[in-house]
């Protein structure tokens, strides 16, 4: 597929996968799901979800180092600033040849526009009210099985905003 598909489907990811509500329960739900289908594919993932800036879900799989805790930082924050996922910063960053540093001037130590990184959305909120990030596989990967988790708990069919 091409970036500007991928850009369209990523964008329509950001519209469509949204929840009723959003809490501490649903995140814990939310990273649970996450960790059983990890396992069924044999990764090695660190989850995070965070919630109104406060750490509600936290979980380094066996065979994770702090590494990837600290990709999921660098997503969580590109996330958090850009307010779209970190795939799709990504995607718009390559289709463009440029760099979150070179456009914004943000230190790649503290910033990653590698896929993995989801914004949380409420129906009614506006923005996003927190984040949900794995880290461990390649990033495209790392990002549909956010996208699929999520698709599930919103109940969207995976099939009208996967990727291709």
């Amino acid at each position: 597929m091409t970036l500007e598909h991928d850009i369209e489907r990523l964008a329509l990811q950001e519209e469509r996968l949204r929840f009723s509500r959003f809490d501490k329960a649903t995140a814990w739900q939310l990273g649970c799901l996450l960790k059983t289908q990890a396992e069924a594919r044999n990764l090695s993932l660190t989850i995070d979800i965070w919630l109104g800036g406060e750490a509600v879900f936290f979980h380094a799989m066996d065979g994770t180092t702090p590494l990837n805790a600290d990709w999921a930082r660098r997503k969580r924050n590109t996330v958090n600033l850009m307010q779209r996922s970190s795939y799709a910063v990504g995607r718009a960053n390559l289709l463009k040849d440029q760099t979150l540093e070179a456009t914004l001037g943000l230190a790649t130590r503290d910033h990653a526009d590698h896929g993995g990184c989801f914004p949380i959305r409420v129906n009614g909120v506006g923005g996003c009210v927190g984040t949900v990030t794995i880290s461990g596989a390649p990033q495209r990967d790392d990002h549909n099985l956010v996208v699929e988790v999520l698709a599930g708990l919103c109940g969207v069919p995976l099939q009208d905003v996967a990727l291709a």
